[in-house]
C-alpha cells in the first residue's frame, strides 16, 4: 500500500508499470532478427545500417549453433532422428522440428517484424494468469498455462526455438515428474532469460500491495520452477529491489540516482566513469562483459546500458539490439528497467508490435486489478 504522505500516486505507479511492460516487449521483438549474432560485421552484413526498426528474421544465421542443441533434453547434445519421438517437435514446438537439424538456421525462423519470441509469450501467459487472479501470482495456475502454451497442437506462439530450460523442463515432464519438479540444470541455467517473466510478476504484486519480502519469495519460487541456480537467484533478488525502487520513487527523485547505486555494484566500479570512458558500447559489452546469456556478464551489461540510456529508451534498446549476443532476453529486462526509469512506453513503437492490441489489453488487465 502507498504511504498517504507520498507524492507518488497509484495512477503514476500504474503508468510507470505500463511503460515498463511495453518497453520489455519492444526490446524483445526489436532484437529478434539479430539474436545471438556475436559479430558486428555479421549484423552489418545482414542489416547495413544496423537494426533501426522492427525487422523480420533473416533466413540464414551466420553463427547459429542450433544444430548442436539437443532436441530431447536441455543443453547441447545429439539430435534424434525424425523417426524417434523427441521433445522438440513431438512435445513442444510441434511441426517445427525440421529447423533444428540444419546448419545456419536462424533461431527464430520465419518470424516477422514486430513478433515476440517464446519467452515473451511466457511472460504474457503469466500476465493473463495473474490478471485473472486479482493481480496475484498462483504457481499451479501458471504452470498449467505454461504447459498448455508449450504443448498446444496448434501453435500459440510464432517461435521455432526453445531455450535449454524449456527443453529440460519438458524432458522431465515426459519422464513423469510433477510440474513443480521439472526444472533441469544445465551449463546455461544461470541465464538472463530466467528474468524475463520476473518483471511482470513483481510489478503486479507490488501494485496489488503485497509486501516486498513476500514479493521476493514469490519471484524466487517462480524462478526456481525453471532456473534453479543460486547465482541467478541473488541477481533476481536485486532485480526485485531495483523494480521496487524505480516503481515507487518520489517524483522529484531522479531515476539515475537509483540506477547508479545498483549499476555501480553490478559492474564492480564507478558505472558513470565507465560510461564516460567510451562512446562505443561494444568496448564494454563484448569486451569487459560477455554478450552471452550467462548472468555473470549479462546483468552488469543491462545495468551499464540502463545507466547510460535512462532518459532515452529508444536509443538504449537500439544499442542493445545492435550489440548482438543474447540481446533478446537482455533487451526484455533492459526495456522494463528503461520504461520504468523514463516513464516512457514508446507508444509509436509499441503500436507496431504484431500483437500490440492484445498485449495492451493484457497490460491493462494486469495493472488495473488492485483498488485505488
Amino acid at each position: 500500500m502507498l504511504d498517504q504522505t507520498s507524492a507518488v500516486t497509484s495512477d503514476l505507479i500504474r503508468r510507470r508499470g505500463a511503460a515498463a511492460l511495453q518497453c520489455a516487449f519492444i526490446g524483445d521483438a526489436l532484437a529478434m532478427p539479430v539474436h545471438w549474432y556475436y559479430s558486428e560485421h555479421d549484423i552489418q552484413t545482414a542489416f547495413p545500417r544496423g537494426i533501426q526498426q522492427f525487422e523480420a528474421a533473416p533466413r540464414q544465421h551466420p553463427s547459429s549453433i542450433m544444430s548442436l542443441h539437443s532436441t530431447n533434453q536441455g543443453g547441447r547434445g545429439q539430435q534424434g532422428s525424425a523417426t524417434t519421438q523427441q521433445v522438440v517437435g513431438d512435445v513442444i514446438l510441434k511441426g517445427k522440428r525440421q529447423y533444428w537439424g540444419q546448419p545456419n538456421q536462424h533461431y527464430h525462423q520465419g518470424m516477422q517484424a514486430g513478433e515476440n519470441t517464446l519467452n515473451a509469450h511466457c511472460a504474457r501467459v503469466l500476465m493473463r494468469v495473474m490478471a485473472a487472479n486479482g493481480g496475484h501470482y498462483h504457481q499451479a495456475q501458471f504452470l498449467e498455462a505454461y504447459v498448455q502454451l508449450m504443448t498446444a497442437d496448434s501453435p500459440q506462439h510464432p517461435d521455432t526455438y526453445a531455450e535449454s530450460y524449456h527443453r529440460a523442463f519438458f524432458a522431465n515432464l515426459v519422464r513423469g515428474r510433477p510440474y513443480d519438479q521439472c526444472a533441469g540444470v544445465t551449463h546455461d541455467t544461470p541465464s538472463i532469460g530466467g528474468l524475463v517473466t520476473i518483471g511482470p510478476l513483481v510489478m503486479s504484486e507490488l501494485i496489488a500491495g503485497t509486501p516486498l519480502a513476500r514479493v521476493k519469495e514469490a519471484a524466487l519460487g517462480h524462478l526456481y520452477l525453471t532456473h534453479p541456480d543460486v547465482q541467478l537467484a541473488r541477481v533476481c533478488e536485486t532485480y526485485v529491489d531495483l523494480i521496487n525502487a524505480l516503481l515507487f520513487r518520489e517524483p522529484e527523485q531522479s531515476a539515475l540516482e537509483v540506477l547508479v547505486g545498483f549499476g555501480t555494484r553490478a559492474v564492480g566500479g564507478d558505472v558513470q566513469l565507465l560510461i564516460q570512458k567510451t562512446d562505443n558500447d561494444n568496448e564494454v559489452i563484448g569486451a569487459r562483459f560477455s554478450k552471452a546469456c550467462y548472468i555473470s556478464g549479462s546483468w552488469p551489461g543491462v545495468l551499464y546500458l540502463a545507466c547510460k540510456y535512462w532518459r532515452d529508451p529508444k536509443a538504449g534498446l537500439l544499442s542493445n539490439t545492435n550489440l548482438g549476443g543474447d540481446n533478446v532476453h537482455r533487451g526484455a529486462v533492459l526495456g522494463l528497467i528503461l520504461g520504468l526509469a523514463a516513464n516512457d512506453g514508446m507508444d509509436s513503437w509499441f503500436s507496431q508490435l504484431t500483437e500490440a492490441a492484445a498485449i495492451d489489453r493484457e497490460i491493462k488487465d494486469l495493472l488495473g486489478q488492485s483498488e485505488e
